[in-house]
């Protein structure tokens, strides 16, 4: 039955989609052209229906909707929004295509039928091969140039979909020379300057066209980076010679000047010190692919046009003992390699990325400067962990970190990123990382949180003692009187069974501890009733110049005992003030509340926290503990030894 009535209403709605198609198909051949235009919307909407689409195809009605294009840019606009309007145009003649080109090249014209005209000219590229042919024929990108240079963002963004269209479709020789013109100054400056500063915010979609463009231009360095060096092409040899004479700044000597046996010593050991892993034949370094010949490219570029640094870098090295010298070949070719995947060089673009970066828009050579900067990044982390050969891959895991953060941060310009790689050293990455692992989740699921309230009564317990024990120790403090007389001094310490305060004048500051038989004075703990600190105290509330002075404000306090006495205490510093009181408090039962104890605690949990879940890194802590076993159903399982 349910078979049935399915079969019903499917062949329903086939009849009544055939009678809408043949309705709308009659209506767009009126000979009103407010009925045409009409009819065209209602097909547009129509049209989203796969059953309606088809049967409308059926009667022929992609010639008919060819042949509107071909008659008038009145047409362009609401057939373009068609879902299918690709096949509209998929057997476009070179009379209807150049129509369209020539919306595109006009000066002046009218933005929604431009815009709509770049959209078709994207999707004609894009879904044909043959179709890409005549649009690459009609429109070239100096052509698109004056669309980047409008207001229109929208106008801006089907420019550059279309400059990728073409980019992505081109052959190979055609696309290197699309890069030679994406490369120069003027385009560059153009798509910088009106569309990413422009005072407009840049929305999704132009963000996902710059983030293809980046992602084609880079994609032009994948014929390097899949190319290995061939050890007996002697240009490519000529690049490593090149690389030592700028390094030691000595002439390639004649092939007669000395034994053969001599210059191979000589080269091998400049080669060392270039930091390469063959030193008799660096050729073979190269030979690995990724990053292949792109590599030494960069290395080359390096020498040449940052030649200062690139020479620092290898005497530098090849001055320090062999196991903490920085190896640039070697760390010149891991770095090209690790460069190409975060930039994911020879990948096509996502769908739904918008990850672009304004920086690669500043320079021709945006990816042969960003090697630049990273390669002395990598030499100035190395010095920072102080590394050895043996930590390579160590210091390569922390570089990646810190072009990976710093790359986050948007950077406008190169040189904007090489300022902040220089705020991202070893030790800051090292600050960072700690403090990301205190904020995972895992420290804030409850499992750890009840851990840490048990671990706290532990910690509070050890700092009580920590300032009892300090106390026992004793202070001396500063008598001032209200003449402001600072030559005596008393001191003050507590007893070792914490029962007794001694405390007593001295006539000069002590070298060490003053033991309690100098100490004439005693006041027992038991007698304190209060302590206080601040304005509360009694010898602030005494008219005088220490009223106004805040410094011997904050580190007043006093013990109150029986009715109306008090010992009046000015602490040497802060962290006397907050040991005496923190010590005082715990004596009569209260809470430390100073600052120096909340750090105190913060430290030492933090450390108490990482020894015990030291064994358990890398694990995830569940949420609640496992269920409990049910009880077995008899317990006669105990092995009877007799």
């Amino acid at each position: 039955m349910s078979f049935e009535w399915w079969t019903i209403l499917d062949t329903h709605g086939k009849l009544l989609s055939s009678q809408t198609a043949a309705q709308l198909h009659e209506r767009i051949q009126s000979s009103s052209m407010d009925a045409k235009l009409e009819a065209l919307k209602d097909l547009a909407n129509s049209s989203r229906d796969v059953t309606f689409a088809q049967e409308f195809i059926n009667l022929d009605g992609i010639s008919l909707l060819t042949q509107m294009v071909e008659s008038g840019t009145e047409y362009v606009l609401p057939l373009s929004s068609f879902p299918f309007f690709y096949s509209v145009f998929s057997g476009i003649t070179n009379t209807s295509l150049l129509q369209i080109a020539g919306y595109v090249n006009k000066s002046a014209m009218d933005t929604a039928v431009l815009q709509r005209s770049l959209a078709i000219l994207e999707s004609m590229v894009l879904n044909s091969q043959d179709l890409y042919q005549k649009v690459a024929q009609e429109i070239t990108i100096g052509q698109l140039i004056p669309h980047l240079q409008g207001t229109d963002q929208d106008i801006q963004t089907y420019t550059i979909a279309v400059i990728n269209a073409l980019f992505l479709k081109a052959p190979e020789d055609k696309r290197q020379e699309m890069a030679h013109i994406l490369a120069q100054k003027q385009l560059r400056s153009i798509i910088l300057s009106n569309v990413i500063r422009s005072p407009k915010p840049i929305n999704d979609e132009m963000a996902h066209q710059l983030y293809v463009l980046q992602v084609l231009t880079f994609n032009l360095l994948e014929d390097r980076m899949m190319t290995k060096m061939d050890p007996q092409d002697q240009a490519q040899r000529d690049i490593i010679f090149e690389l030592r004479r700028i390094a030691f700044d000595v002439e390639c000597e004649p092939n007669n000047s000395g034994s053969i046996e001599k210059r191979k010593s000589m080269y091998t050991r400049d080669y060392k010190k270039l930091g390469f892993i063959n030193h008799v034949n660096p050729a073979m370094d190269f030979t690995q692919i990724p990053p292949g010949m792109l590599a030494l490219d960069n290395m080359l570029y390096f020498a040449r046009h940052h030649q200062d640094a690139y020479i620092r870098i290898v005497l530098e090295n090849s001055s320090r003992e062999d196991k903490h010298e920085c190896p640039f070949g070697r760390s010149s070719i891991e770095l090209t390699k690790m460069l190409c995947e975060t930039l994911k060089v020879g990948e096509l673009p996502s769908e739904n990325c918008h990850d672009f970066h304004p920086m690669f828009f500043t320079h021709d050579r945006s990816f042969e400067e960003f090697f630049c900067i990273c390669i002395q990044l990598l030499n100035k982390t190395w010095k920072e962990m102080r590394a050895t050969s043996e930590d390579f891959n160590k210091v390569m895991q922390v570089v990646r970190e810190q072009i990976m953060r710093a790359l986050t941060q948007k950077p406008n310009s190169l040189d904007q990123l090489k300022s902040r790689l220089q705020n991202l050293s070893y030790t800051e990455i090292l600050k960072i990382r700690q403090s990301e692992r205190m904020n995972q989740e895992d420290f804030q699921s409850r499992p750890i949180l009840e851990l840490r309230e048990k671990i706290q009564p532990e910690i509070m317990e050890l700092i009580k003692q920590q300032r009892l024990n300090r106390l026992c120790d004793g202070t001396c403090f500063r008598k001032i009187s209200s003449r402001r007389r600072q030559d005596k001094f008393w001191y003050c310490r507590l007893s070792p069974n914490h029962k007794v305060l001694h405390y007593g004048d001295l006539e000069e500051s002590p070298q060490g501890e003053v033991s309690h038989d100098l100490l004439q004075e005693k006041l027992p703990v038991a007698d304190i009733k209060a302590v206080v600190t601040g304005k509360d105290c009694p010898h602030m509330k005494e008219k005088g110049a220490l009223k106004q002075n805040k410094e011997v404000l904050e580190l007043a306090f006093s013990v109150l005992y029986e009715s109306d006495e008090y010992l009046n205490f000015i602490a040497p510093d802060k962290h006397e003030y907050c040991v005496w009181t923190d010590g005082l408090n715990a004596l009569l039962g209260k809470e430390m509340t100073s600052d120096f104890t909340k750090s105190d605690m913060d430290t030492l949990l933090s450390m108490e926290m990482k020894l015990r879940l030291l064994d358990l890194e890398n694990i995830q802590i569940p949420e609640a503990p496992p269920p409990i076993p049910k009880e077995p159903s008899n317990y006669d399982f105990v092995y009877d030894c007799n």
